[in-house]
């Protein structure tokens, strides 16, 4: 049986050796918590070196702390993007979608799909996805040994997203390996360029300097061409025929980043919480059974689910004018960088905050921000999709054991876990 490695994140580490901008130690499932963890206790805003052209960052890895970043868009902007990437003013220019706007035109362009996230249109897809999970568990779990990546942690959101988007359950691995590419722009497993290489210059304005935007760009732009005029429901043709609120209709660059930020978000962060959430069940199968004796704790498992999961380790903002965080003095222009991974293990947050529980109560998680105006558009979606899931998944399972390597995504952006080979004994 493949062992089953469980964060040792307390186990001490100098606060010297903590480097949140070395990609490779993120690839191990231990390392990202241990430094967390002495971030947290000892230097909570932390200024953190990076390599040229970057120019360094500070790491904000406190709960409180985070919230209140997060909060204050007018003093720590996205408008200047929020990834480790330092962009120019042409960059910004080509290159911004919802997420690195603030005010009135980010409220505007968000509205535009805001009711599609709303909770009566989720909750009127409640018998779509229950059929849908039913279908992705009835072809994985027939094998009785699989990916669960693979067959049902990406085949199940994605599905959701083609629903979304109108498009036909063909384009489905296509959506896939589109995330991949962009996601993954620095794990050699996945990046047609990896980002940072000399290659990576002719793709600058480019989201995620990655190759396979244009890819994207094309596809969206068809279907915008088909829905334009039209009276869809789906989101294409709503960003095609509304008008945000603030008057000023979405540009064809604006339709272009907005609709690749729907094809990476739509399925990415769900597919690796649905991923994570297994392993740790697969990790404390005694929280795995007592699902099984009380399925009635899914819908709090969940945000135990979110919490521990932590998809996306961080968001950075851009301090507007000098000004204090916790006791450090960030200037003008500096990035700040909100590790929301380790604001879900604050111990002054989340008693045993080590501790995997299902019923855990009060869980103030930051996994989809914390009180922002950026706070996750496809929250309640994403909710409701991980709920179904394992309401779905639990009950079928007699047995479930880890059946092989357990491969990360080498990113400190996303937290993926890129297989999770299992063997299965159905109930």
């Amino acid at each position: 049986m493949t062992e089953i490695l469980t964060p040792a994140a307390s186990e001490p580490m100098r606060l010297a050796d903590v480097d949140l901008a070395d990609l490779d130690n993120f690839t191990d499932g231990v390392t990202p918590w241990r430094m967390f963890h002495t971030l947290r206790h000892q230097d909570p805003v932390h200024w953190q070196p990076e390599e040229a052209p970057n120019s360094g960052f500070w790491a904000v890895t406190r709960h409180a702390d985070i919230a209140r970043v997060d909060r204050d868009a007018e003093t720590f902007t996205s408008m200047k993007f929020v990834n480790l990437e330092e962009v120019d003013e042409d960059q910004i220019k080509k290159r911004a979608s919802i997420l690195e706007l603030d005010g009135v035109r980010h409220r505007a362009l968000r509205s535009l799909l805001q009711r599609q996230f709303g909770a009566s249109v989720i909750n009127s897809y409640a018998d779509f996805l229950r059929g849908l999970t039913a279908k992705t568990l009835d072809a994985a779990l027939a094998k009785g040994s699989f990916d669960f990546v693979a067959d049902v942690s990406a085949d199940f959101p994605i599905n959701v997203l083609a629903r979304l988007l109108d498009v036909p359950p063909e384009d489905n691995q296509q959506l896939i390996d589109w995330g991949n590419r962009i996601i993954g722009n620095t794990d050699p497993d996945y990046a047609d360029v990896l980002l940072g290489s000399a290659e990576s210059e002719k793709y600058r304005d480019l989201p995620f300097r990655s190759p396979a935007s244009l890819e994207v760009f094309e596809y969206g732009r068809e279907l915008a061409r088909q829905r334009r005029g039209g009276n869809g429901a789906d989101l294409v043709s709503k960003l095609v025929n509304e008008t945000p609120r603030d008057g000023v209709p979405l540009s064809s660059q604006d339709f272009d980043n907005y609709f690749l930020l729907l094809v990476v978000a739509g399925n990415e962060t769900t597919r690796h919480t649905i991923t994570h959430s297994m392993l740790a069940l697969l990790q404390h199968p005694e929280q795995l059974a007592r699902l099984q004796e009380n399925p009635a704790l899914i819908p709090t498992a969940v945000e135990e689910f979110l919490r521990w999961a932590s998809p996306v380790y961080h968001f950075r903002r851009t301090a507007t004018r000098d000004v204090e965080l916790g006791g450090k003095q960030v200037k003008k222009g500096d990035k700040v960088v909100m590790w929301y991974a380790s604001g879900n293990r604050d111990e002054e947050v989340f008693g045993n905050p080590y501790d995997f529980d299902v019923a855990r109560a009060d869980n103030d998680h930051v996994t989809f921000g914390k009180g922002s105006p950026h706070l996750c558009l496809g929250n309640l979606l994403a909710r409701t999709e991980i709920r179904i899931m394992f309401e779905e998944l639990v009950p079928r399972i007699a047995d479930i054991r880890l059946a092989g390597a357990v491969p990360r995504v080498r990113s400190n952006f996303v937290n993926g876990i890129k297989k999770l080979p299992v063997e299965v004994t159905l109930a």
